[in-house]
């Protein structure tokens, strides 16, 4: 349902509309808005459709953030509405991610870095909703540049050069596709499942012409309606098996011994899992969600104090793993790999070490520069709107005006 028609009513607010103002100038590096809950989502919308700024909505948590995106798809264009989303483990647990929360991930890395003009699911983006554990969460460097595997009807394509891209982009190769991530073959069949889809593909080859792509149930395998879009197929995984990846893996299972059972399967181009916890000493560098978002965005804050309650709970859950790992060393292990890199932002560094994983030599050590924790007002039910150098900048506490649903804009 449309609610466009509220947002302009909305956006006639003297406090918002100021708001809106200032970020449209970009003279103002901080702005506090602080009014009720049910107003954010047309906050954050007046901003992204008036300023033409593209904008990062920060929440508290996932849930939030899910609920934030679906009221802003009734007040803005539902394609440019993105939600990226978080992992559901932390860093340096032993666990991957799961597939479809990698896929949409990828989807909207995408976009960022190579928005089409000719689809408007994969154009460019006005606001990108996050909760906070995904902001503070570095990546692998350039996720946004990689390829997904794309066919369309009447397109010509070769089978077996597509299922080596879909081998290469972590997709396991089954006899019957029934989970996310897998893909068979069956003569001139290709099933895939995408992770970013709710069923599965189903391509049919007629030599190299692809004749048709329709969707099909997993219970029964029977073929469904035609997917007009085609075959859009992101990575399953943001850490892939490349060749360097792999020596990188050899290398440090020779200097590691006892962590040979991991290294020696990665460096076998065998997807193993919690294999992304060991990024940082095997890609050549991390990212933020900040550093790939478009030049002069902003990131609004929602429920500052919410959020930073939570990225310091998330940065206190991440401290405990690490030195859980420097407590194994000190039991009798020896200096551990350093996959600090990987941390969140305030817990790269600890009372006992850097971050990292038990095993001996310390080589494989990587400094990097310190990242500040992006800070948020500090009133409970504002959004701030700062604008984008690098980083959020520092908190200031608002002022509000008694009685006034939405307690106007300043400058810091």
């Amino acid at each position: 349902m449309s609610l466009h028609g509220l947002l302009d009513a909305v956006v006639k607010d003297a406090a918002l509309a100021e708001a809106v103002k200032a970020a449209a100038d970009g003279n103002r590096p901080h702005v506090d808005l602080v009014g009720p809950a049910a107003a954010r989502p047309f906050a954050v919308a007046a901003l992204a459709r008036d300023s033409g700024r593209p904008v990062l909505a920060v929440t508290a948590t996932g849930r939030e953030a899910e609920d934030l995106a679906a009221a802003l798809r009734s007040l803005l264009d539902p394609d440019t509405v993105a939600e990226y989303p978080s992992w559901e483990t932390l860093p340096h647990e032993r666990l991957s991610p799961r597939s479809d929360t990698v896929g949409r991930r990828l989807a909207v890395l995408r976009r960022l870095a190579h928005p089409r003009d000719d689809d408007p699911a994969a154009g460019p983006v006005s606001v990108v909703v996050a909760p906070v554990r995904s902001v503070l969460q570095p990546q692998v460097k350039g996720l946004g540049d990689l390829e997904p595997v794309a066919l369309r009807s009447g397109q010509t394509a070769d089978l077996n050069e597509v299922v080596e891209g879909l081998a290469a982009a972590a997709y396991s190769r089954v006899e019957l596709v029934e989970k996310r991530g897998e893909f068979a073959v069956r003569g001139g069949i290709l099933d895939v499942f995408p992770p970013t889809e709710e069923h599965p593909l189903r391509i049919e080859f007629w030599g190299d012409d692809v004749e048709e792509i329709r969707y099909f149930k997993v219970a029964d395998q029977r073929s469904l309606e035609v997917a007009g879009h085609g075959l859009w197929a992101p990575p399953c995984r943001e850490l892939l098996l490349t060749d360097s990846v792999r020596q990188r893996a050899a290398a440090l299972a020779e200097e590691h011994p006892e962590l040979g059972e991991l290294l020696n399967k990665i460096a076998e181009g065998i997807a193993v899992e919690g294999m992304e916890s060991l990024a940082p000493v095997l890609v050549d560098d991390m990212e933020l969600l900040l550093d790939v978002l478009p030049e002069g965005s902003m990131a609004v804050v929602c429920d500052p104090e919410r959020v930073r309650t939570r990225a310091a709970d998330l940065v206190a859950t991440s401290q405990e793993f690490l030195q859980a790992s420097w407590a194994a060393t000190a039991g009798g292990g020896e200096a551990p790999i350093d996959v600090g890199a990987a941390s969140l932002w305030g817990s790269r560094t600890s009372a006992t070490g850097p971050a990292s994983w038990a095993c001996p030599g310390g080589r494989c050590r990587r400094s990097r520069p310190t990242r500040p924790t992006p800070a948020a007002t500090s009133s409970p039910s504002a959004c701030a709107p700062p604008s984008r150098t690098g980083a959020t900048p520092p908190a200031r506490s608002p002022t509000p005006r008694a009685g006034s649903p939405t307690a106007g804009a300043r400058s810091t």
